[in-house]
């Protein structure tokens, strides 16, 4: 019998509230997971930003990625820790690198998913190269932006390629407002998308390997409360089709964690928005469903490193495409493209892992999460934040909230 210690890594930005609690309840569980004739343990670290030699080891066995979108140096470490240490990263970095909002539309627009009408118009005003003006003069053909705005209908969104956070996203309800926002739009490619009128639902459904949150979700409120605090609000057969959704689109694109946008109406979820592979992770906008975040990417990431999960760098899109091109209907090819999520996931294996090693998460966490070590980490997210005189009033807010998960965890 050996003993072993697996090593997770934080690859972090302006994150302060999750790694405290997940560095913290990671410590509490203490495990010394009996696997074969091995007794593994676990730490974590925070990985830093510095030189690296290219043939350097690697000492993690996972990595949990959140700058992959933003810092070179640390998503080129990333892939060369992967390529030549095997290293298990979420999310795929070359993937995330490649696929924005526009790839994520056209791919599962062919896996047959009702996604809203979309066009991508060329960008109002480009930067100055020598070769521009030559280029344009001869392929860049004039269009009527308005034609384009009434045949897809308003209201419709005006909304960068490759956006996130709602940055430079414009709802608009007439040509009047389609041709003023483009004039504003300078020199971001901007894709047109049709307007779901009338939902009754937006939910955004958290996906974190083969676990999903559904979230009533509310983009016009105030941050802290878009995020609403709803339970079991969905049927069954909804909660089925969300979930499938987020899988398959995750499967897909080789992330682990994501989050799918939809808008419920007449019946049938329409999927706005579902290439956010970093997403909102902070106690300020998640409150009541942080907990669940936190349990969520521990199992995950245990379940990684203890089972030295592959990283399945290579996307495979055929066994999608051939279901795609059968003559079924969207239900029918959903549930068959969920097998193939669940397989990739392996769901069955990481549920028996969970029941065998982690039964006692459910316990230690409920009184983590009412201990001073998070009120610290809500304190400090919030200090970050909001000015002086606010960070009384929401500290107390955000703890609360998560006392009522405290409470409904009870139940």
């Amino acid at each position: 019998m050996a003993s072993k210690t697996r090593r997770i890594g934080l690859s972090l930005g302006a994150d302060i509230c999750w790694p405290v609690c997940y560095e913290a309840l990671l410590k509490q569980l203490d495990l010394k997971l009996r696997l074969g004739r091995d007794t593994v343990s676990f730490e974590v670290e925070r990985v830093g930003i510095e030189p690296f030699d290219l043939r350097q080891p690697c000492s993690y066995d996972v990595v949990i990625d959140r700058l992959t979108h933003w810092y070179h140096t640390s998503r080129e470490w990333i892939k060369k820790a992967i390529l030549t240490d095997d290293l298990y990263v979420y999310n795929n970095p070359w993937s995330l690198q490649s696929m924005e909002k526009h790839t994520s539309y056209a791919a599962m627009m062919r896996l047959g998913f009702p996604v809203p009408d979309t066009w991508l118009i060329p960008p109002k005003a480009y930067d100055e190269s020598p070769d521009l003006q030559a280029t344009l003069e001869k392929y860049a053909k004039l269009f009527d932006l308005g034609e384009i705005g009434d045949r897809i209908g308003y209201p419709l969104f005006m909304k960068p390629y490759d956006g996130g956070a709602w940055v430079g996203v414009t709802a608009i309800h007439d040509r009047e407002a389609l041709l003023e926002a483009y004039d504003s739009s300078g020199k971001r490619v901007m894709h047109l998308q049709q307007g779901v009128q009338p939902f009754d639902w937006f939910v955004r459904c958290i996906g974190l390997g083969p676990q999903w949150r559904f979230v009533n979700y509310d983009p016009s409120a105030p941050l802290h409360d878009r995020y609403c605090m709803d339970r079991d609000f969905l049927s069954t057969g909804d909660e089925i089709t969300l979930s499938n959704m987020t899988m398959v689109i995750n499967a897909f694109f080789g992330w682990d964690f994501n989050s799918c946008e939809a808008l419920r109406s007449n019946g049938v979820w329409r999927p706005i928005d579902f290439a956010n592979a970093c997403p909102d992770s902070q106690v300020t906008s998640l409150h009541y469903h942080f907990p669940w975040l936190i349990k969520a990417n521990l199992k995950w990431s245990i379940y990684c490193a203890a089972t030295d999960r592959s990283m399945h760098a290579n996307l495979d899109w055929q066994r999608f495409f051939d279901i795609a091109a059968e003559d079924r209907s969207f239900d029918d090819k959903l549930e068959r493209y969920a097998k193939i999520a669940l397989e990739h996931f392996e769901a069955e294996q990481f549920e028996e892992f969970c029941d065998k090693h982690l039964g006692h998460l459910d316990e230690v966490a409920h009184e983590f999460f009412g201990s001073d070590v998070v009120m610290d980490a809500i304190r400090q997210k919030v200090e970050a934040l909001y000015p002086a005189h606010e960070v009384d009033e929401f500290s107390e807010l955000f703890w609360e909230r998560i006392q009522s998960w405290r409470r409904d965890s009870s139940d």
